[in-house]
This record gives C-alpha cells, structure tokens and sequence, in this order.
C-alpha cells in the first residue's frame, strides 16, 4: 500500500498537531516549522507535507511578516526535496517560493544560459538557480554533469552545508534509479555516476546495493522495475461495434 502524501513516521506529535489545526496558517509557527526543518536535515529525515505548510507561510510572510523569514531554511527545504529525486517535490517546492525570487532566478537563468553566475552574492534567487540547474541534471539522468556542476561552484558546498550526508544520499537515490532500469553497467560508468572509485565503488555496491562486481561489469539483481516482461493486449471488440466500422467505410461522403 502507498503511504499518503501527508505520512511521515518521523513527525513529532505537537508538529502534527499543527498541521491538522488552524495553527499551520498562523504566522507564528513559522519559527516552529524552521526548527523542524533543521531537525530533518541533522537527522536525515524528510517529511515533505511540513515543509510546504512552511513554504506557504513564508510566501505570506515576505510581504507581511519579513522578520519571520529565514532564506537558509527555504534553501535547505529545496535541497532535502533533491535528495528524494525522482519526485515532483522538488518543483511543488519552486511553485509556492515567491514570485519575485523565481522571477530573478529565471532572469539570471536567461542572461547566463547554462552557466552559473561569475559571483556568488548568496541570495535565495541565486540558490534557486543553482539548485535548478542540479534538479534538471538529475531529472535528465545527467548523472555525470550532475557532479561535476556540483564540484564546479563553491556555493554549493555552502547550500548543501547543513544537510547531513547530502552526497551519499544522492548516491544511493542515483543507484535507485539504475536499479530500475538496467540489469548491468560497466564498472567506469558507475564510478562516473556515483563519484566515487576504487574500493569504495567496491564498498557501495557490495554493502549498500547489494549487487554483484564481474570483473569490470556490475551485475544488478532483477526485480520488478528491470525484469524484462511481455506485454499481452488484448482488445474487446464486439461484432455489432465491428460491423458499424465496415459498414462506415462503404458510406459515400454527403
């Protein structure tokens, strides 16, 4: 059974109590819900549900209550959502920032194509940008560019600073992914998405994967995502319904 939306084991009580009440549109959680998203990113937890209820109230906040808001915890909401790739959290994440910041972000975007800015001024603007460029990476199973862009900015160290174990999470989602599509890949592919060499590559797949090295191939169990299946289509298709077909094709047009 798939859990729902708004499931997360991990959720402290008052935190949940919040949510289903009146209180998660009172301003003055917000303080609360940016606590809770500096627990998610020491514990290595996620719950995404919080941290939209907290995206809502910024949006509100910036125009009302400026001194409520803290850009760091939107940034750190932005990165935990990458953790999760494939999912859509990521963009649910982007539409409710507001306006302006996604507005300078695409400007910045449009004036320097693919390429980061030449400096970094650290705004939400820029994080967002930045953060976009590794989301579409990903998305397009870039997984090579993906770390090498991330290895490419300094800022990028500072964006992911305070989510502990960023680069192994992303590493385990990207061998998620491969799991479901391939069956095997070369040894130096892996090492390439991954980021990582030698007996730590070793390590990872044994350890943390569970699949199997052959000489300079990977082996990866099959399960239901890369097990190749035929597909039987079957159409019900009545007479009477085949009949008004051919009798159709003989009418003469008016």
């Amino acid at each position: 059974m798939v859990a729902a939306f708004d499931y997360c084991p991990e959720r402290p009580e008052h935190i949940d109590t919040i949510l289903n009440g009146l209180d998660r549109y009172n301003p003055e959680t917000t303080t609360t819900f940016q606590e809770y998203v500096t627990n998610q990113c020491e514990s290595q937890t996620y719950d995404c549900f919080a941290n939209l209820a907290l995206l809502k109230l910024s949006a509100h906040s910036y125009q009302f209550n400026p001194h409520l808001t803290r850009d760091e915890s939107i940034t750190n909401i932005l990165v935990k959502a990458l953790t999760i790739f494939p999912s859509p959290d990521f963009a649910l994440c982007l539409s409710l920032l507001p306006p302006y910041v996604l507005a300078q972000a695409k400007l910045s975007q449009q004036q320097n194509g693919n390429a980061l800015p030449a400096s970094s001024t650290g705004t939400l603007a820029e994080a967002v940008q930045h953060l976009s460029i590794l989301h579409t990476q990903l998305n397009n199973a870039q997984y090579t560019a993906f770390w090498n862009t991330f290895e490419s900015d300094d800022l990028y160290a500072d964006l992911v600073a305070e989510v502990a174990g960023f680069e192994d999470s992303m590493r385990v989602r990207i061998a998620v992914v491969v799991s479901q599509c391939m069956q095997e890949v070369q040894r130096d592919v892996l090492e390439s998405w991954l980021n990582v060499q030698g007996s730590k590559l070793d390590n990872f797949v044994k350890e943390v994967c569970g699949w199997k090295l052959e000489g300079e191939k990977v082996r990866i169990p099959l399960n239901q995502e890369n097990e190749a299946r035929g597909t039987v289509v079957k159409e019900d298709v009545k007479f009477e319904q085949f009949g008004r077909i051919v009798k159709r094709a003989y009418e003469q047009p008016a």
